[in-house]
């Protein structure tokens, strides 16, 4: 009975040892190998399946959301500066261009106010004497990749090399390489963020934004920012944009924005100044 048993037990599985009675399910059917090797049980043919599949396919890990990324990394992804301060920030993205570039620097100069300016790598190459112009009168430089990518859709080498190329161009002009990124859009990742840091990198998005890059008035963007800043805000507007963008709103709307600031006794100052770091 017991030699029977064995070669029906050697056929039915396939193996030459190991084999012990207890290896058979009571229905006579052999019992199938789970990841680990050991015998899992055939489920029962009534027993419906799951509709959507096992848990392992649907479980799988999810990205983190921009909020769930700013809450585990708060003190390298940063939307603002202490509240305690009685400052703001003004910021200007996608520098520099030759038609409203100059005309945000003649704005700013005229108030005798220093901004941050977040370029783009290729801007720089295409416009040297406009990034002179920005290091010249005292702007703060930060990096906004080299080509305005999306980020998260890039690979590790290609996402780097976004940032390392800006950094390499900004050097060249300031003598410094920045300590501030800011990801095109707003996006990033958990690995890019923690490449940052690695870096020594602060990611600086902002909490005000005067959504200026939707051919807004003068007067609308004025009241996008002047109704949400507060002590320690990082306002977000643009030096230039993409094709058929008129930022003619942000240009015009800088001195109400400046003067009514200063009347409620907001000192105006650069990211590096509100957040206490390096530039």
């Amino acid at each position: 009975m017991k030699l029977r048993w064995l070669i029906a037990c050697l056929l039915a599985l396939g193996v030459s040892a190991g084999c012990t009675q207890t290896n058979m399910p009571r229905s006579g059917q052999p019992d199938t190998l789970n990841r680990s090797g050991q015998f899992a049980p055939r489920m029962q043919s009534a027993t419906p399946e799951l509709a959507d599949g096992p848990e392992h396919g649907v479980r799988s890990p999810a990205p983190m959301s921009l909020a769930d990324l700013r809450s585990k990394y708060r003190s390298t992804f940063l939307l603002n500066g202490p509240a305690t301060k009685r400052q703001v920030a003004l910021t200007f993205d996608d520098a520099p261009d030759a038609v409203f570039t100059p005309k945000v620097l003649d704005a700013l100069k005229q108030e005798g106010v220093k901004a941050t300016f977040f370029v783009v790598g290729n801007r720089v190459e295409a416009y040297p004497d406009i990034m002179k112009r920005m290091v010249r009168e005292g702007h703060v430089i930060g990096n906004h990749s080299y080509s305005h990518a999306n980020l998260p859709k890039l690979t590790d080498n290609k996402f780097r090399e976004e940032i390392i190329k800006t950094d390499q161009l900004i050097r060249e002009y300031t003598g410094y390489m920045p300590h501030i990124v800011r990801p095109p859009y707003g996006n990033i990742n958990e690995d890019q963020i923690r490449w940052l840091s690695s870096q020594h990198k602060k990611i600086v998005n902002w909490n005000v934004d005067s959504l200026d890059w939707k051919g807004l008035s003068a007067e609308q963007v004025a009241t996008n920012v002047l109704a949400h800043v507060r002590p320690g805000s990082i306002v977000l507007q643009h030096a230039a944009g993409g094709v058929g963008e008129d930022l003619s709103g942000t240009v015009d709307a800088l001195p109400k924005i400046i003067k009514k600031l200063r009347e409620d006794g907001v000192k105006l100052v650069t990211v590096p100044e509100l957040l206490g770091i390096a530039p």
